[in-house]
């Protein structure tokens, strides 16, 4: 568990070639949000560990979380890969990733969840707008999982629905020999708690 250091150093141990813990997997990091606006737990990943993923490397993440929420009871997670439109437009590697990973899915390479994507987040998060825009998935507004693109909108949005929305969040990483959990340096005690508990739940 991260202490009162920078986030680098610790990882800069866990990606050690000779001591470290690898697996030869890819590592993620998987946060839960409570949000007092939305009607069950959301895990977005992965704002903490992969800066710029590729394709290979994004389908390992949604198999990561989707594994980190079996271990804890879900059944079928629906995972939203987020982008900023809902179609596949050649000139947005995000959304062309994205329409990729729902083939995927589809074709059975990423197993024990539904994947939809491109999908933006009002379309993940609302039912009234996906009518609006004429968009059926069963993941709208019943998201359990939202896949961002890069490190950049995974920090910015687990932070925005902490300080703007009322979140309480847990997260850790997975993907090492044992669970990392990576939390703030400012963390209250009640997330560093509930992180301890769902990375030994999720391992």
């Amino acid at each position: 568990m991260k202490g009162k250091i920078q986030t680098a150093d610790l990882l800069k141990a866990v990606v050690n070639k000779e001591k470290g813990l690898r697996t030869g997997s890819v590592m993620s990091h998987v946060v839960l949000h409570e949000i007092p606006t939305y009607h069950k737990l959301l895990v977005i990943t992965d704002g903490g560990m992969m800066m710029y993923p590729n394709l290979a490397e994004k389908k390992q993440i949604i198999e990561n979380a989707v594994n980190s929420l079996l271990s804890l009871g879900y059944d079928k997670p629906k995972v939203a890969v987020l982008a900023a439109v809902e179609n596949v437009n050649p000139k947005m590697p995000e959304a062309v990733d994205a329409g990729l990973l729902k083939e995927m899915n589809q074709k059975g390479e990423i197993k024990n969840c539904i994947v939809e994507g491109p999908i933006s987040y009002d379309l993940a998060m609302s039912k009234d707008a996906a009518k609006i825009k004429g968009y059926e998935s069963p993941v709208t507004e019943d998201a359990d999982i939202l896949m961002v693109p890069n490190i950049t909108v995974g920090n910015i949005m687990g932070k925005a629905l902490v300080y703007s929305a009322g979140a309480k969040i847990a997260g850790f990483i997975v993907g090492a020999k044992v669970p990392i959990v990576l939390t703030s340096r400012g963390s209250s005690a009640e997330e560093k708690y509930l992180s301890l508990v769902l990375s030994a739940a999720a391992k």
